[in-house]
């Protein structure tokens, strides 16, 4: 107590210093540490955190990509062509974003220019490895014949659970934070040797210097809403079965919503545009473009069905409830091949396609009919020389049922000859 008047207190009473009342004592003592050392020595090998993570977030998307091919019916191990084209190139694109977006560490006032090529020391940006990523996929695909967005459907969970692994890699870097936090997950972050990149500053007793304060850890917030995308693309895609890429559209808009406002929560240094960080713009601007996709585009789920060569599988040995006598051996090969390329199909032609052997044929080209197809209701299907379409009464007719098809004319499977000009129908559907 003291008096108001003077400021001195009353004669026997006893006062007690106290200590100021900071923030940082009122921070709580909970809090995520951070890995003091990055790189550990393997004789004259440094192996290095940040590029294991990005090694095992690769191996997790193949893994993921290569079953859910496989239960589409693309051949064991096409993921492994793939990923030779689709890593390396995106890889590069990735580290062509990050220093295109941050050019001052590398152009700039005492900056290296070499050290442009250290991705191992971090920094790279997502935007260019997906687009990098999917240059080297299309690449390999047109090999392998198969088509892009089946692939990118297949790709759509395990790419963001890859990103959640490479997530870990920032924080054995001691990067990627965010602004100052009391909240109980505040991440502790060491002060980095520039000189010894992968280790901390220690002081003169040898103990690793940290920040003051707790930090926002932003890439962790990545790395679980990554996750949750992921589980969110199995199953809204094994609810709705999207196709035609749509399911990689899903992951994309997923994933861009997140990093919009984690990125705002960084405090790295980052090139700004209207002083909002340029990352933000872009996770915008890539959200719209996969939102007007997913709107637009409309088809269903991809099915593919191995040609050129390769023998359809018979389930049991043979068709179902056949006997020995009912089975086409001639749709079993000596041995059996790669595929050169592969046809769509819809789930039921699948099924079908594994139960029994039969593949589904080719679908038409564009504006050809099928002379079996009646599905508008009318009669009129088969056209003449001219384009004109041939009287249902002709085309049934006795006189012409039964011959034998005019000179250079093919016979079509009714034993009618051919228009000219003409190809033949193939079923028509839509891919």
């Amino acid at each position: 107590m003291v008096d108001n008047r003077t400021g001195v207190p009353p004669a026997g009473v006893t006062t007690v210093a106290c200590a100021p009342v900071t923030l940082a004592s009122l921070s709580p003592q909970a809090a995520l540490p951070s890995p003091a050392t990055a790189v550990w020595q393997l004789g004259p090998v440094p192996v290095r955190a940040y590029a294991l993570c990005i090694v095992l977030g690769i191996v997790v998307a193949c893994v993921v990509t290569e079953l859910r091919l496989r239960r589409r019916g693309v051949a064991p191990w096409a993921v492994l062509d793939i990923a030779v084209w689709a890593v390396p190139f995106g890889i590069v694109g990735a580290r062509i974003y990050h220093v295109i977006t941050s050019p001052g560490a590398y152009f700039g006032e005492g900056g290296d220019p070499v050290r442009a090529l250290y991705i191992w020391e971090g920094g790279l940006g997502v935007w260019g490895a997906i687009a990098g990523g999917a240059v080297g996929a299309w690449l390999a695909v047109r090999q392998l014949g198969l088509p892009l967005t089946a692939v990118a459907d297949a790709a759509a969970p395990g790419l963001p659970l890859a990103q959640a692994v490479g997530r870990i890699g920032n924080w054995f870097n001691n990067e990627l934070f965010g602004g100052p936090t009391t909240l109980p997950w505040g991440l502790e972050i060491h002060r980095m040797d520039p000189a010894n990149p992968g280790h901390a500053l220690r002081d003169d007793s040898g103990n690793p210097i940290l920040e003051q304060g707790l930090f926002h850890p932003t890439f962790l917030y990545e790395a679980l809403w990554n996750v949750g995308v992921a589980g969110l693309v199995l199953l809204l895609d094994r609810r709705f079965k999207f196709g035609r890429g749509r399911a990689f559209a899903l992951y994309v808009m997923g994933y861009t919503a997140g990093r919009f406002w984690i990125e705002m929560m960084r405090t790295d240094e980052a090139n700004e545009i209207l002083g909002t960080r340029l990352n933000v713009w872009t996770a915008a601007l890539v959200f719209l473009g996969a939102l007007v996709y997913f709107v637009r585009v409309r088809g269903p789920q991809e099915f593919l069905v191995p040609v050129g060569g390769v023998a359809a599988p018979l389930a049991g040995g043979g068709a179902a409830g056949g006997d020995v006598s009912q089975v086409d051996v001639s749709r079993e090969p000596a041995a059996v091949g790669i595929p050169s390329a592969y046809q769509v199909v819809t789930e039921e032609e699948f099924r079908r396609y594994r139960e029994t052997g039969e593949v589904p044929p080719a679908p038409a080209p564009a504006g050809q009919l099928d002379p079996d197809d009646d599905s508008d209701g009318d009669d009129d299907d088969r056209t003449g020389v001219d384009g004109e379409p041939v009287p249902a009464s002709a085309a049934a007719s006795p006189e012409s049922a039964g011959e034998p098809a005019g000179a250079g004319q093919p016979a079509d499977r009714d034993g009618e000859p051919a228009d000219a000009g003409a190809a033949p129908g193939t079923a028509d559907r839509d891919r």
